[in-house]
């Protein structure tokens, strides 16, 4: 228990908090159980019976978001609402960091809601923007497609801006300069980034960003030496196995690969994650087949014949050289791959162009770069003016 034995890191505040938690916690346990003993029909046996299907659900979400909520709904352990939803995604203990980020991230109407209920469960007021994202991105893990970040970071801004609503000019602001935290997080504590940002160059490059107005230095100074002091902690799920690794991938499914040296077609069922592209014989499979690391690569749709839907990975800068990848022969050796290029065929025109977006994403350096640069250039070339003739939350 947390209120045992608490970490010297904490302050006083932070410890008696924790213990006045930990104390009101054990107390609406007690009250739950008691509760229950005096609802008509529900019997302590119910009650177990009821704590047994809500852990299984928690299982099947840690498993598969989708299918894991489906079933605490048919259940009747969640009403099924958005709001229901995001408390038990934000309250309950046990649930995989990723796969909340997973749910939170997709774009049908009823997980956009969810998101927006679960950012509004976060209380960011009289936070500076570092505190108020240490916070929200301990809650969950960030997936690692674009569009999902983009949402889930437009939603953060929209929360901080309504609980600080004098700290930015817009959410556009507090959008760029959020990116530019976590980018520079990554500078200052990423041992393989040689090139560390200095304060002189952070307060360069946030230059006209609060709606082409310089925010104060002092300020981006604070964020700047908090980060310096102590990196974001990021939820780190449990396992760093091969079965961790394709546990929430960006993408997976069958696709026809085209041999290197023998030219024949071979279905394969394709994984993408972590900037690799794996590909397996079967879908229980625990060792992939082949391993494509994406990095320096491009993909692009390419016509083969009698092969409609195909795309390609190539190295731009390396023409006729071998990709670096690996593959497994029938004999377990690991040997290195022989393809100058991958030629991978989809059974569709949109499968196809899905797979094209999906790698693409995972291939780009910097994800958050492309997510904010178009944004920046709007608000560096905005005048005061124009922002106050729109809504500062649009």
């Amino acid at each position: 228990m947390l209120s045992c034995g608490l970490s010297s890191d904490f302050t006083p505040e932070e410890k008696m908090e924790i213990k006045t938690i930990t104390t009101y916690k054990k107390d609406l346990l007690d009250d739950i159980q008691v509760t229950c003993i005096h609802i008509p029909g529900m019997s302590k046996v119910q009650y177990g019976e009821k704590n047994k299907q809500f852990a299984n659900g928690k299982k099947k979400f840690n498993m598969d978001p989708k299918k894991g909520i489906s079933y605490l709904v048919e259940i009747k352990l969640l009403d099924g609402s958005a709001q229901s939803i995001a408390e038990f995604l934000y309250k309950e203990e046990g649930l995989n960091k990723t796969a909340i980020g997973e749910f939170l991230g997709e774009r049908e109407e009823l997980h956009l809601q969810t998101l927006k209920a679960f950012v509004e469960l976060h209380e960011f007021s009289d936070l500076n923007l570092v505190q108020a994202l240490r916070q929200f991105l301990w809650s969950f893990r960030l997936p690692g497609e674009a569009q999902k970040i983009d949402r889930m970071m437009e939603a953060f801004a929209t929360r901080y801006c309504d609980c600080n609503p004098d700290v930015f000019q817009s959410t556009d602001t507090c959008y760029i300069l959020s990116f530019a935290i976590i980018m520079l997080n990554t500078s200052l504590h990423n041992p393989n980034v040689k090139d560390k940002t200095t304060l002189e160059r952070f307060i360069s490059m946030n230059r006209g960003i609060n709606n082409g107005e310089d925010l104060p230095n002092d300020l981006l100074s604070k964020l700047y030496e908090s980060i310096r002091n102590e990196p974001f902690k990021i939820p780190e799920d449990d396992g760093n196995d091969l079965t961790h690794t394709f546990f929430n991938p960006d993408r997976e499914g069958w696709l026809l690969k085209l041999g290197g040296r023998v030219k024949t077609w071979k279905r394969r069922w394709f994984i993408l994650t972590d900037n690799c592209l794996y590909y397996f014989e079967y879908t229980t499979d625990k060792e992939p087949r082949g391993i494509i690391p994406l990095e320096n690569l491009c993909v692009r749709e390419v016509h083969y014949p009698r092969k409609p839907y195909c795309l390609e990975l190539y190295n731009p800068n390396s023409r006729g050289q071998k990709i670096k990848a690996c593959k497994t022969e029938t004999d377990g050796r690991v040997v290195e791959g022989k393809h100058q290029s991958y030629t991978i065929c989809a059974s569709s025109a949109e499968e196809r162009d899905s797979w094209i977006e999906a790698i693409r994403a995972s291939i780009t350096k910097d994800p958050f770069y492309d997510l904010v640069s178009v944004r920046k250039k709007k608000v560096i070339h905005q005048t005061p003016q124009d922002s106050a003739q729109q809504d500062p939350t649009s």
